[in-house]
């Protein structure tokens, strides 16, 4: 999420494109992305050339000797004329055609990428400014992107909002990727789950992907698959997964609940926002989905696409609304009955309503399963999240306790939660208590709360205080009184 000052840098630089002429919001967020993604170039490439020589592994950079001159800490330093002149007719082309395979997703999404920035004077305000942003910032792209539709209003039309990046990370550490996973989110944005898992494996598992060269070729070109039908969102989500190291994610413009989209039994890990809301073209709905779970609520037919894509012994970490967990009509309880009879619900974490502030003030909760066929739910583990380490209301401030560490460890030693009280935040409840509550797998069912006994005065004594308390009123209205007739 952007906030504070990082905030106020990207307010300082729309001013900049708005006072400049370029007024298309979606313009000035792909020219932004554009200009971000040529500035992580160059630092990826000198962090890879490093890595290459601590690894003692060959590394080629993307930049040819003899045109370093296209390297940003370079030309953002050329005068303003000749800058624009560089920018414009050679970096736009070099990044144009970065990938000689035509045919892989970084080519597909960039092809048609267009150089809008007017003047040379407006670009270098423009460079200094994107210069200033912190390079260090994650997945700032995403959460930019997010930002600056938020501005005009159209952020969450489809039900599309940006999941905080803690709490992606949280997800993909509960589900901990190892190099033999292929990863998708069929609902991808801009790719930060995809981002996240590459990054968790990269930080555990080093040597396993980069010193195993069948590895290293899953990581870079099967691993990774998402899929979405926002253009400009691909673009980004390529361009963000490029620049975290992975060369060829499989990103495609696809209806994942349609027909066209005929994945099944492939994913050994889907993690995943799917959309909660917004338009659905009920007639091109997928069949088999419909099957499981006959409705137009695209949360409810996006559990059931899991279910179908996953591999047997496949994980799903998908964050869901409320509704999900308790709804009463017919598809609500197919799709968990489905989940928790036919495969194994490991899982139901409760979110506070704020995660999703200032875009979205919707409760929502974690929902984690494995596919199986067969069933396997013996119990279910519930956490309660009171804190996700940021104040809940727009301004979503850092606090210094979170939620988050400790979810986490407890998942991966379930073994000791046995004998947890209802009244904990974290308990497990029977498969058979669920099954005798319609399938509900809202917290607030199985929880119980702990009342403290609290003891008051009697009445009697409060009307002696305030007997007393008036008494020492009207003694110093009287002191003040002679005070005054003197």
């Amino acid at each position: 999420m952007v906030t504070g000052s990082l905030k106020n840098k990207v307010d300082s630089l729309w001013l900049m494109f708005f006072s400049g002429g370029l007024t298309n919001p979606l313009d000035v967020i792909e020219q932004i992305t554009y200009l971000m993604f040529i500035r992580d170039l160059d630092r990826i490439d000198a962090t890879r050339q490093k890595e290459s020589v601590m690894l003692k592994l060959h590394y080629k950079s993307i930049f040819p000797e003899d045109m370093q001159y296209l390297k940003w800490s370079n030309f953002r330093n050329m005068p303003p004329a000749e800058m624009y002149d560089t920018v414009m007719n050679k970096v736009f082309p070099f990044i144009k055609s970065l990938h000689a395979d035509k045919e892989s997703t970084y080519s597909k999404y960039m092809s048609d990428a267009i150089f809008k920035i007017p003047t040379p004077q407006l670009l270098d305000k423009i460079v200094a400014a994107v210069d200033y942003l912190d390079p260090e910032e994650k997945d700032t792209k995403g959460d930019l992107y997010e930002y600056l539709l938020s501005k005009i209003a159209t952020s969450g039309t489809n039900g599309q909002f940006r999941t905080p990046r803690h709490i992606i990370r949280m997800m993909v550490e509960m589900l901990a990727p190892v190099p033999g996973d292929t990863i998708c989110d069929p609902a991808c944005g801009t790719a930060g789950f995809l981002v996240s898992a590459g990054e968790y494996l990269r930080d555990k598992h080093t040597q396993d992907i980069f010193y195993n060269k069948a590895n290293r070729e899953h990581y870079n070109n099967e691993m990774f698959s998402g899929y979405d039908m926002d253009r400009t969102m691909l673009r980004i989500g390529a361009m963000n997964m490029m620049t975290h190291g992975v060369e060829n994610p499989n990103i495609e413009y696809k209806d994942s609940l349609s027909d066209q989209n005929t994945d099944t039994n492939k994913y050994s890990i889907i993690l995943a926002n799917p959309p909660f809301k917004g338009s659905l073209d009920y007639d091109i709905v997928s069949a088999n989905l419909l099957k499981v779970t006959n409705t137009k609520k695209t949360e409810l037919l996006f559990l059931a696409l899991f279910l179908r894509m996953l591999k047997i012994g496949g994980r799903c970490a998908s964050i869901v609304p409320d509704g999900v967990l308790f709804g009463s009509s017919n598809a609500h309880k197919a799709i968990r009955k489905e989940i928790i009879e036919s495969n194994k619900l490991q899982a139901v974490i409760s979110m506070p309503s704020g995660v999703f502030k200032p875009y979205a003030g919707v409760s929502t909760a974690i929902l984690l399963f494995t596919k199986t066929g067969y069933g396997g739910t013996d119990k279910v583990w519930f956490y309660d999240m009171k804190s996700d380490g940021y104040s809940l209301d727009d301004k979503r401030t850092e606090l210094g306790k979170s939620d988050v560490p400790d979810i986490i460890a407890r998942f991966h030693n379930l073994k000791e939660e046995d004998n947890r009280k209802r009244t904990n935040q974290s308990f497990f409840v029977p498969k058979q208590e669920i099954v005798d509550n319609g399938y509900d797998l809202s917290i607030n069912k199985y929880k119980k709360v702990e009342y403290i006994a609290e003891e008051f005065p009697k009445p009697s004594e409060i009307i002696k205080e305030l007997h007393e308390l008036e008494m020492q009123i009207t003694a110093g209205l009287t002191e003040l009184e002679k005070m005054l007739d003197e």
